[in-house]
């Protein structure tokens, strides 16, 4: 982007530069940041409307505190755009989300000015935490700033971290950016309790005022704060007729304040960042804020691709003839089978129009439950569904899914309960990196006792798949599948009859060499080996395996090669070695997989090539 004279964002390099600016200048750096934000993301796609949403806290908070030195921690990285930009990374923001360029979230290894990776929601308040009694126990003077936002005080981590919070000493700044949203409208209970927050600004200030003479008494360390504290939330809940569960939990709160008047944060800020013990401001923002089209619809414009900034029309990249995306198939399937039996159910995260389960919201609301960020409640809550009589789907992205181990091992899987776990964005998603790769699904659940894990080649598996987890059993069944859609290069034969859990199939006749895939990655490979001689077999279940076709390959291949997009130690490949030595056969396997290190951010093709999953690397593999 050309620089244009007088911009005060062009001599903002750091945020140094920043504080060197009176406070009434920050209301331009705002809008220029927030211009700069949409000019740049309308070309290089990336996540629009929240990091629009906190410009003025983003500039309030470089402004007020010395960072780097003092810790801001993100939550999700969603809103940390434009705290790039203002730390070093402007003149290169260009090359956000390309790899080798920026990354698409908050890294320690890109910035010091990132103080902790924040790919997934809700752990920065347990984060900052940590920082803060780190510097309290090292007689360290910092300040730490946890920016929780966008949906994330849904999630369990969140209120895990407020409770400890509230019971260990320390001087943690909360700051509650409530935009009512978290991707897609958010919400539960927690949202409607911070639409109606309200506070005595006449209270804040006699309190204030009083916390400043206790203090220049020394009546202030922690043993007689916590008392003085707890008695002065009696009498504000006393006065106000309401408790707010902040101060419920002995977290001094402020606000709600206009998170958009960059001034008065300043000054807000300005006055809480030297008190002591933990407190909370709550702002109230909106996501998208000074562009209008994202104003309007915010969950399109969180991520929306690349756009025209003058209109906001949205420039389409689908390709004529392209397959249906997975996530779509699901959404349509889901509501074909909840109209054949009322026992069907849809539970999602905070993700319904991600993964298509607002098809079934629209037209059948009551059968459809968004339990916000909330992964661990979402398995939990649809095994309480099943051990009652119902059938729920649940879907989770993969990479989310990681945050709800426990809830499939100790909710679900021991009491074999009838839970369809579908697990969107399996494999590498591209852009957004190693934080959100579905990479670790299959290794991570394939030891778990009494689970079906199935992984379809295309979207008529997909239906299948659906259905067998459906109407095919009555125990826990795993459907993983990626991003988008299938590889464009024609159809594979189709089953015959009703489908078998844990059978395989034959996608090419061959000899020799064995080519085994899992999932849509098998496209790839069918493509590889169509000038060779290896046979191609589409594993479709890597549990149960499908064992007759694994004897035939062994009794009539001299070597085998796995195919799969997940991680290589322990997943599809694994469990073939396993089955080998198991049964006594000595073959030859090459396994292609991801390899043991976390996959950074580019372009699905580039990834896949720079992992060995491309059908040239495949083929050197094969011959």
């Amino acid at each position: 982007m050309q620089n244009e004279p007088n911009k005060l964002l062009d001599r903002i390099e750091f945020p140094r530069d920043l504080r060197q600016l009176p406070v009434e200048q920050l209301p331009q750096v705002c809008a220029e940041l927030r211009e700069f934000l949409i000019k740049a993301l309308s070309d290089n796609p990336g996540h629009f409307a929240s990091s629009l949403g906190a410009v003025e806290l983003t500039v309030a908070l470089h402004y007020v505190f010395n960072t780097p030195e003092d810790r801001i921690v993100w939550d999700v990285g969603h809103q940390a755009y434009g705290h790039k930009i203002l730390t070093g990374r402007r003149k290169v923001f260009n090359t956000n989300r390309h790899m080798g360029g920026l990354k698409p979230f908050p890294s320690p290894e890109e910035s010091e000015y990132d103080t902790n990776t924040c790919g997934h929601a809700s752990n920065s308040i347990s984060v900052a935490l940590g920082m803060a009694v780190a510097a309290k126990q090292q007689n360290i003077e910092r300040h730490v700033v946890a920016v929780i936002g966008d949906g994330s005080m849904s999630g369990g981590l969140a209120f895990e971290g407020l409770n400890n919070a509230s019971t260990t000493p320390n001087n943690l700044l909360i700051i509650l950016n409530d935009n009512n949203m978290s991707i897609d409208t958010a919400v539960g209970g927690m949202k409607q309790y911070l639409h109606n927050l309200h506070t005595s600004p006449f209270y804040n200030s006699l309190r204030n005022t009083a916390a400043m003479k206790l203090g220049a008494w020394g009546w202030m360390d922690d043993k007689r704060r916590r008392s003085i504290l707890r008695f002065n939330n009696s009498v504000k809940s006393l006065l106000l007729g309401q408790r707010n569960i902040f101060e419920g939990l002995d977290i001094r709160y402020f606000g709600p304040e206009d998170g958009h008047d960059v001034v008065r944060l300043v000054e807000t800020l300005q006055r809480i960042k030297d008190m002591k013990g933990p407190r909370l401001l709550h702002i109230n923002t909106v996501k998208g804020k000074g562009y209008e089209p994202a104003e309007k619809n915010p969950t399109v414009f969180h991520a929306p691709g690349r756009f025209i900034p003058e209109t906001g029309e949205r420039i389409k990249t689908t390709s004529e003839g392209e397959p249906p995306r997975f996530q779509d198939v699901f959404g349509e399937t889901l509501l074909e089978l909840a109209k054949e039996d009322p026992r069907i159910y849809g539970i999602t995260p905070a993700m319904p129009t991600g993964c298509s389960m607002n098809i079934l919201m629209k037209e059948m609301p009551e059968r459809a439950f968004d339990v916000g960020i909330a992964e661990g409640h979402a398995v939990t809550f649809a095994a309480g569904m099943a051990k009652d009589g119902l059938i729920p789907f649940c879907n989770i992205y993969s990479s989310f899914a990681q945050r709800a181990y426990d809830n499939i091992i100790h909710d679900v899987a021991i009491s074999r309960l009838h839970v369809v776990m579908c697990l969107d964005r399996a494999g590498l998603v591209g852009e957004d990196g190693a934080t959100h790769h579905g990479a670790f699904d299959l290794a991570a659940l394939r030891p778990i006792p009494g689970l079906t894990i199935c992984s379809p080649l295309d979207e008529e598996d997909l239906k299948g798949m659906m259905r067998t987890g459906a109407f095919g059993q009555d125990g826990p069944f795993v459907i993983r599948y990626p991003r988008g859609c299938r590889p464009q290069n024609g159809t594979a034969p189709r089953p015959a009859g009703p489908e078998e859990i844990g059978r395989g199939r034959c996608i090419k006749e061959g000899k020799d060499v064995a080519v085994l895939t899992l999932g849509p990655i098998g496209y790839v490979a069918l493509e590889a080996a169509q000038d060779t001689t290896a046979a191609v077999y589409d594993m479709r279940y890597i549990k149960p395996l499908d064992e007759t076709l694994l004897e035939e390959v062994a009794r009539n291949f001299k070597r085998i090669v796995t195919v799969e997009d997940g991680t290589r130690t322990g997943g599809m490949g694994s469990a073939v070695m396993e089955w080998m030595s198991d049964h006594g056969y000595d073959i030859p396997i090459t396994r292609l997989g991801l390899p043991d290190n976390f996959v950074e951010h580019g372009t699905p093709k580039e990834l896949y090539h720079l992992v060995g999953l491309d059908k040239e690397n495949i083929k050197k593999a094969i011959t």
